[in-house]
């Protein structure tokens, strides 16, 4: 018996339990992305009109990275509805490019253990992981680049560019310069496609070279002049030699402030793959007193990317978004961590700051694994007075009752009904197995996850119970129990080998 026909008499077009990943679930996200929710969404979802922190832990399986998804997808439709108070989104989900990098700039015996590596880590890491992704993901935007980093969502009219005065102009192309970390093209010609794209000027920066090719043609100039007349003595070499030199003094000064401001962005932004001899050629363009008193990431500290944060946020105003949230997600998966729960929790506690979890127009979404739930009840005051976890919305376990993922199945068939079909669970199961059975069995399962890969494996084995010509419509409770008995045994031998590991 195929299972195609167990499903076609029951009026389901495809199987709504063949896939396990949300990423790739093509099912949820064409269908029960906008009708399948948790009963917490509200808590976690928030009012997209005031960006708010949630913090969820949750087992494997439970739905993190769907709850991720619906997120991005409510804030869209956001979007569309009040484009001039959009939300600016920032997938911040793929750590592997940051640790990468991140270890290269340690020294040869941190870098050995990742231990020691995410030891290093702090919360200005993140933060600069952060305003990369972000400012990477809005200049591809500014520039109309065919393909746009899709780590942020946000679209914007490009008229609403000129909007931003020079200041912002200034300041973005600053952030630019520090965060930008596309590899589309050479950084240099990207930066300065920016800079017209932005319409900002740069002459005021070239006076100290006018002074120096200036002055040196005119101390030339009297040189020959001198020679002519005979005054050729020795002194007069020296004099101009001299005046030479004072002439480029402006520019020497300038390009040794811009190598050591690029030298030290290089030393502190340890996540950036921008090299110091194009950041100080970038820097040059910038007249001293533009960047007199403008906060760079040079120090190991949280505080000039405070304030590099507030001028995106700036710049996102103008261009008609109210705030940002960063989607934050798949904490287990870097090759660096590798499920590890004692690391996991060493990349994470960082960013949980009450300031910056806190920060006027933004809103983190932490989507945490349940392993670190132990960690917490074990840190001490500091901790919770640092971290105010009791203000971040944090739900401690991301669970589900049978009757939830009861209903979660339903919207599955429901999706995948042929026209004029109206399928359920209950029917495909004999009525032998009661419905508080069912629901009992399915609150074993827990998860989603779960749910999906045992119902898969119950169709698939009662199809091959029976052969063509000898069809069965039903599971029958045999088969119901048995397969759950099955697969609790065989999910109860992953969570040791998971525990043991």
């Amino acid at each position: 018996m195929k299972i195609q026909q167990f499903l076609e008499h029951h009026g389901i077009r495809r199987n709504p339990f063949a896939e396990e990943d949300a990423q790739t679930d093509v099912v949820f996200k064409e269908h029960c992305i906008a009708s399948a929710y948790h009963p917490i969404w509200d808590k976690i979802y928030g009012d997209p009109h005031e960006p708010s922190t949630s913090i969820v832990f949750g087992e494997k399986g439970a739905g993190k990275t769907a709850l991720r998804l619906q997120i991005a997808r409510h804030i869209r439709q956001h979007n569309r509805e009040h484009p001039d108070e959009q939300l600016f989104v920032v997938h911040y989900d793929d750590f592997n490019p940051f640790l990468d990098r991140f270890r290269d700039t340690l020294g040869r015996r941190q870098r050995r253990r990742a231990d020691r590596v995410l030891r290093e880590w702090k919360l200005w890491d993140h933060m600069d992981a952060i305003l990369s992704l972000g400012i990477t993901g809005l200049v591809d935007r500014l520039l109309g680049v065919r393909q746009p980093a899709g780590v942020v969502e946000g679209e914007f009219d490009p008229a609403a560019i000129d909007r931003l005065d020079r200041h912002q102009a200034r300041d973005l192309l600053l952030l630019a310069a520090c965060y930008d970390q596309s590899t589309s093209t050479t950084f240099r010609d990207r930066w300065h496609a920016l800079r017209q794209r932005l319409r900002f000027s740069t002459l005021g920066s070239y006076w100290t070279l006018a002074t120096g090719i200036g002055g040196t043609l005119l101390v030339l100039v009297l040189w020959i002049l001198l020679a002519r007349g005979g005054w050729t003595q020795g002194w007069v070499s020296v004099l101009a030699l001299l005046l030479i030199a004072a002439s480029w003094k402006p520019w020497l000064w300038q390009a040794a402030r811009a190598y050591w401001l690029a030298r030290c962005i290089r030393k502190q932004v340890r996540l950036s793959n921008r090299d110091i001899a194009s950041l100080r050629s970038v820097l040059m363009y910038f007249p001293f007193h533009e960047l007199a008193a403008q906060p760079l990431p040079t120090k190991d500290s949280t505080d000039d990317r405070y304030e590099m944060l507030m001028k995106l946020q700036s710049c996102l105003q103008s261009l008609g978004f109210r705030g940002i949230i960063v989607l934050m997600d798949r904490l287990d998966e870097p090759h660096l961590i590798n499920g590890s729960a004692e690391l996991m929790k060493a990349l994470l506690w960082p960013i949980l700051d009450n300031k910056f979890l806190k920060h006027p127009g933004l809103g983190l979404k932490i989507m945490a694994p349940i392993e670190l739930t132990r960690f917490v009840d074990r840190e001490d005051r500091e901790f919770y007075q640092r971290a105010r976890l009791d203000k971040q919305n944090m739900v401690e376990s991301f669970q589900w009752t049978g009757e939830a993922l009861y209903d979660v199945a339903s919207a599955r068939l429901a999706a995948c009904a042929m026209d004029d079909a109206n399928p359920t669970l209950r029917q495909l199961i004999d009525p032998a197995v009661s419905d508080r059975r069912i629901l009992e069995a399915l609150r074993l399962l827990r998860t989603p996850r779960h749910l999906f890969k045992f119902l898969y494996r119950l169709f698939v084995q009662h199809c091959n119970s029976h052969v063509e010509g000898q069809e069965s419509w039903e599971i029958s409770a045999e088969n119901f129990e048995a397969m759950l008995a099955l697969y609790q045994r065989d999910q109860d031998a992953f969570d040791r080998g998971l525990g043991a590991g």
